[in-house]
């Protein structure tokens, strides 16, 4: 016993051996909480890097839906776009066919009336100069309008005989030409915006 243990008084000295042992104690104690507290933050941590990625991994999922759902309304939206436009196209153009027919069936039922004024021209050759200069205005104006509205007579006389153009009523043998070539009119044809809406009788010759 050293001279200062020496000159304490016995139960102080046993109270500092308690301290000390006390202190110890607290010290592992502290050690223990330490430890686990570093372990807590360990799991925390990997716990919410677990949820984190979780997360993520929701999210990706929840826009690859997203994006999959956009792509598909996008081509319906392009399909339903693409029909309405062959719809559009097809009614315009079932119009317009509509509207070509009936005006060649109009123009059909003008013919006669053509053909009656190129007659009526040829009758008052040698008639009165007023009568025929008349009718002649009459037959002029009459063509003329049919040209601003697209009919154009169809050029036959001198012509090889074409079947989509011509109809042959008489055929003749002249040894003349090598292939079937008009000779006579008998009855003009006509186009109307270069389709045949009427072809021409003639007589044909080869």
């Amino acid at each position: 016993m050293t001279s200062n243990e020496s000159d304490l008084p016995e139960g102080a000295a046993d109270e500092s051996s308690s301290d000390n042992d006390l202190d110890s104690e607290l010290a592992e104690m502290l050690e223990m909480v330490d430890g686990e507290m570093v372990e807590v933050e360990t799991v925390t941590g990997e716990l919410v890097d677990e949820d984190a990625e979780s997360a993520a991994v929701a999210v990706e999922q929840d826009f690859d839906s997203l994006a999959a759902d956009r792509d598909e309304w996008r081509s319906r939206a392009q399909h339903v776009q693409a029909d309405f436009e062959n719809f559009r196209k097809q009614s315009a153009k079932r119009a317009a066919e509509t509207g070509e027919l009936a005006v060649a069936g109009f123009i059909k039922q003008l013919l006669p009336v053509l053909d009656a004024f190129e007659r009526a021209v040829d009758a008052v050759s040698g008639a009165d100069e007023t009568v025929r200069r008349g009718v002649e205005l009459a037959f002029g104006e009459f063509t003329s309008t049919l040209v601003r509205n697209g009919v154009l007579r169809i050029e036959a006389l001198g012509q090889p005989f074409d079947p989509n153009l011509h109809e042959a009523v008489a055929h003749e043998e002249t040894g003349e030409h090598e292939a079937p070539v008009v000779v006579e009119e008998l009855l003009a044809g006509y186009r109307l915006n270069n389709k045949v809406i009427r072809t021409t009788m003639v007589r044909v010759a080869q």
